[in-house]
């Protein structure tokens, strides 16, 4: 805003003062309101470079001090006002006020307090000795109105008047329908409930002093939040945020962020990319991953948008992205939820939030070295699990066997890290456990399971995420059948001679026909020996099928076929197996 206003030529602006009121009728049109002296000095200052009227008073009965022009009669005012807001020289919820609640002046410095409006107009030469007299003490407020009284200066508030006191109500959030200047049933009983909430009566109709607190709030903690509206070009986004609090920092492709001015852990990202709707749906799963968005909270994925919201203790986060015409744009909104008024920011940059012109941020505006980019993308960088192992699809509806060692103390555990699990089957006795997906999902393949005898001898692989979550796709380690049973010759265990990695445990243990012979078992630890690497266990199929039975899982037969070439295995192999992840 005072980027316009430094345009303005001062002499243009005032020729636009109204007539000034007499003592016994004045008006003022309120601009401003802040929390404190010096901020508010400092903005009256600032607007007497523009206006030659501006005045300043304390509000009673509150820490806030309004900024004014005036003083006119109601018609001059209501008609400077008009007329500024068409230039747009003062904000939009700029109201009039007619002086009730007013307190001790503080603009310009050494002007009188304002007289007793209950008592008689003063003559001359009390005006001329109140002018003298730069400390006298503050008129008293006016009684404040019965409902009759509130009814009947209410009736005389212009359409934008009640609209601007149906925004006040929305902005504290006591009002949620439509802003069209009609004070129903719904407007009423959001008054009745600011009004409470502010230790007043609630009889739904605010009275002149009520209204002028309500506003006067308003206007304080948007001018506290600093609300500005800008065009990011190269993002081609246009949005409200609050630049009292929030600067540009940097460009990360696909991010544009920036960064709180007091330090504090506020962080807002606006989020532009070329792109289509699978676009959109890697970027509502990549979002999910990271450190700045907690894991827990509703979210929600449709055609053309997605919106996400993250709560912890420490900090909550809210995302909203959507797609149109090949370009994917939103923005990402993290904070202390501490402080309850963000919730007031997030509706203005929703509300506000409009994707402008054909363009989307190049992905290649800013070139950087991987040490580089890690640094400018903290707090974005990807949410790590306590533990990743393998797992494999066990039927259509997305059922994943696993490993016990898997879910094992997991505040969350995840199917290729996006699709949330829970556990349905924990058998320590065997080490086997089954998860089912909280979401439907279509697996690629699901397991088909060997029924012949076992060929001692017979090569065998394992398909796992032997990495963790380092590699995108899983492993094929290849290796023999060593024994049918275990080393001390326990049954429900085949023994292998291969050489797994821990990331592997969970994986499926498959014949060169692709069929697979078991689940691969991690290795056994704390029993006083230690084992040859290439040593290796699985649960056998039999074992599987006896504990999912209950469940109602039914094991599938594997279709016979012949050997196949290892690079059409491994890919048969993969198309079943799971990263399995246990997040804290």
């Amino acid at each position: 805003m005072m980027r316009v206003l430094m345009t303005v030529i001062v002499v243009l602006v005032l020729g636009l003062a109204g007539r000034p009121a007499s003592a016994q009728e004045q008006f003022w049109v309120q601009i401003e309101a802040q929390p404190n002296l010096t901020d508010a000095e400092t903005r009256a200052r600032a607007w007497s470079a523009v206006f030659a009227d501006v005045q300043g008073f304390a509000l009673d009965g509150s820490d806030w001090y309004a900024i004014l022009l005036g003083p006119y009669d109601r018609d001059g005012a209501e008609a400077r006002r008009r007329q500024l807001l068409s230039e747009n020289l003062i904000p939009r919820d700029s109201f009039l006020a007619d002086g009730t609640g007013f307190g001790q002046p503080f603009w310009p410095v050494g002007a009188a307090a304002l007289p007793d409006r209950t008592a008689d107009a003063p003559t001359d030469a009390a005006a001329d000795t109140a002018a003298a007299t730069p400390d006298a003490a503050p008129a008293p407020a006016l009684p404040d109105e019965t409902p009759e009284e509130a009814r009947a200066s209410e009736s005389l508030l212009s359409q934008t008047e009640r609209e601007v006191l149906q925004e006040a109500l929305k902005w504290f959030g006591f009002y949620t329908s439509t802003i069209d200047g009609a004070f129903g049933r719904g407007t009423r009983a959001s008054m009745a409930a600011w009004q409470e909430a502010n230790g007043h009566e609630s009889t739904g109709i605010l009275t002149t002093a009520q209204r002028a607190e309500l506003l006067a709030g308003w206007q304080g903690e948007r001018a506290a939040f600093g609300f500005e509206t800008i065009t990011e070009p190269e993002a081609g986004i246009e949005i409200t945020y609050p630049a009292g609090m929030l600067q540009f920092d940097h460009y990360e492709p696909p991010f544009v962020h920036f960064a709180a001015r007091d330090g504090s852990d506020l962080r807002l990202v606006l989020i532009s990319t070329p792109g289509d709707r699978a676009t959109l749906t890697a970027l509502y799963d990549r979002l999910q991953t990271l450190e700045i968005m907690p894991p827990e909270g509703p979210r929600s994925l449709s055609e053309d948008s997605f919106t996400l919201r993250g709560e912890s203790p420490d900090r909550v986060a809210e995302a909203e992205v959507g797609v149109s015409r090949g370009l994917v744009k939103g923005w990402m909104l993290a904070w202390d939820p501490s402080d309850a008024r963000m919730a007031r920011v997030v509706q203005e940059l929703r509300a506000s939030f409009r994707p402008v012109g054909d363009r989307a941020l190049d992905p290649g505006l800013v070139p950087l070295d991987e040490s580089a980019r890690q640094g400018l993308l903290s707090g974005l960088e990807l949410r790590k699990p306590r533990l990743s192992r393998s797992g494999f699809y066990v039927d259509a509806a997305g059922a994943v066997l696993t490993t016990t060692e898997a879910v094992a103390q997991c505040g969350r555990i995840t199917l290729d890290g996006t699709v949330d699990a829970t556990v349905t089957l924990q058998d320590d006795a065997t080490g086997i456990a089954l998860l089912a997906p909280v979401r439907p999902l279509s697996p690629p393949a699901v397991a088909g399971f060997q029924l012949a005898p076992d060929r001692i001898g017979a090569e065998v692989a394992v398909s796992g995420y032997s990495y963790g979550d380092r590699l995108s796709a899983p492993v094929l380690t290849f290796g023999t059948l060593a024994d049918s049973a275990g080393l001390d010759g326990e049954t429900g265990v085949k023994r292998l001679s291969l050489a797994a990695l821990p990331g592997d445990a969970g994986g499926p243990v498959v014949d060169g026909t692709g069929a697979v012979l078991g689940m691969l078992l991690p290795r056994a630890t704390g029993s006083g020996r230690v084992l040859p690497d290439d040593v290796a266990l699985a649960a056998t199929g039999a074992a599987i099928a006896e504990l999912l039975a209950p469940k109602g899982v039914a094991l599938a037969e594997a279709v016979s076929q012949g050997a196949m070439a290892p690079e059409d295995l491994a890919r048969k192999a993969a198309r079943m197996t799971v990263l399995v992840s246990c997040w804290d």
